[in-house]
């Protein structure tokens, strides 16, 4: 593995509430991230569907273009390479470029300090579920799943990228930490019952289990669509404390300092990224 930043990291983490338009997107978020970087941020991250929240299918579609045509990720860019800071746009609805399926990728963009796409991950992990308050989510109708573990190559060290419900699959993190990332990336738009039930403690989980930097910045509030979001972004440290967090769903800027010194002291107290044992066990069955 190689060998971890001693600087201090400033980072910000965005908490948005997503217009139902692109134009609109950028002009709610620009001014956040404006916030973020004159308080000395240096890594600037979005929540998941930074250029437009629409649940109606037709609106959406309508609304669907190629990332590098997407008024809000455009804007984004210019913005990040404007201000010298490095940005995650958390996930941006595109185009997912495959013939024949005209479903949209959900997907991370991080641009770095100059406006330029240095990795992009699309979020594998679709939310297809029917909650006990009788919400019924199927994202897989409309976004097709990536394929692809990422680990981005930042100043300041890994950055794994994951997107919302992937926070749920622990053998992602572990991977991405196996591979070299000392923070990671969990840009979401959490329903409220689930965040209520759920969110800081797998976040928590996550780091614990990694002994990186929890990243997750999030949509927040109820939305032009009419859908409620959790907010509360949060940043974990490797040994699984909270450092910070918006303890509301409102829109604003997380301010945190990750010290990559404790990825080394949580690692070096249970190394267990390094006690992986190969086992025989009970075939899966359907649920």
């Amino acid at each position: 593995m190689a060998p971890l930043p001693i600087a201090p990291l400033p980072i910000a983490l965005i908490q948005t509430r997503t217009p139902d338009a692109a134009a609109a997107a950028f002009a709610h978020v620009a001014p956040l991230i404006r916030e973020a970087a004159a308080g000395g941020a240096k890594l600037i991250l979005t929540p998941e569907a930074s250029n437009f929240m629409i649940r109606d299918k037709d609106r959406r579609q309508a609304a669907l273009t190629d990332q590098d045509r997407d008024e809000a990720v455009v804007s984004l860019r210019g913005l990040a390479g404007e201000l010298g800071v490095w940005l995650l746009i958390g996930s941006a609805i595109v185009s997912s470029g495959h013939d024949g399926d005209d479903r949209a990728a959900n997907r991370s963009l991080l641009i770095d300090d100059r406006g330029r796409i240095v990795s992009t991950y699309d979020k594998l992990h679709v939310f297809d579920v029917d909650l006990p308050t009788g919400e019924r989510w199927r994202e897989s109708a409309t976004v097709r799943p990536g394929d692809e573990a990422v680990v981005a190559d930042t100043p300041w060290g890994k950055l794994g990228l994951t997107i919302c419900y992937d926070i749920r699959f622990p053998h992602l993190y572990r991977a991405l930490a196996k591979a070299g990332a000392v923070m990671i990336a969990v840009p979401a738009a959490f329903t409220v019952p689930t965040g209520e039930a759920h969110w800081e403690t797998l976040l928590r989980a996550r780091a614990i289990e990694t002994g990186c930097w929890i990243l997750a910045p999030a949509q927040a509030g109820t939305h032009d669509d009419g859908r409620r979001t959790w907010g509360r972004s949060t940043v974990i440290a490797p040994w699984g404390e909270v450092t910070a967090k918006l303890d509301h769903d409102q829109p604003g800027v997380l301010f945190a300092t990750l010290d990559f010194d404790a990825v080394d002291r949580a690692r070096a107290a249970i190394p267990q990224l390094t006690h992986d044992r190969a086992f025989a066990g009970p075939a899966p069955t359907a649920s």
